[in-house]
């Protein structure tokens, strides 16, 4: 998708979904797989819809309402104003679900060099 999805406005799919752009608060996207979201995630996000617990959200600025990720639900701590300074990825670790800056994920998915 090349746009904000404003509040009010949901997406489904039974793959991944990518935003180039925000999901304010009010929106929802539902995923059978990840979520990726170029710009600010404030809405809700569902990601591995279908019960996949390796699905992952990852955003720019990841301040979902509700975050879901298979059955596990969660939400992003409150931080204030701080500026994002890398990417963030939601996932399953462990039972529990994990926010961590992009750049500190690495568990293997992505080859580093």
């Amino acid at each position: 998708m090349r746009r904000t999805l404003r509040s009010g406005q949901r997406v489904a799919h039974d793959g991944n979904v990518v935003v180039f752009g925000d999901v304010h608060a009010g929106a929802e996207i539902v995923a059978a797989g990840d979520v990726l979201v170029f710009g600010h995630l404030r809405g809700v996000v569902h990601a591995g819809a279908a019960g996949a617990e390796t699905a992952r959200v990852c955003a720019w600025r990841l301040e979902p309402v509700q975050l879901r990720i298979a059955r596990m639900i969660a939400r992003s701590p409150d931080r204030g104003d701080e500026p994002s300074i890398a990417p963030e990825v939601a996932r399953i670790e462990g039972g529990q679900v994990v926010i961590e800056r992009a750049d500190r994920a690495d568990d293997g998915r992505v080859p580093r060099g």
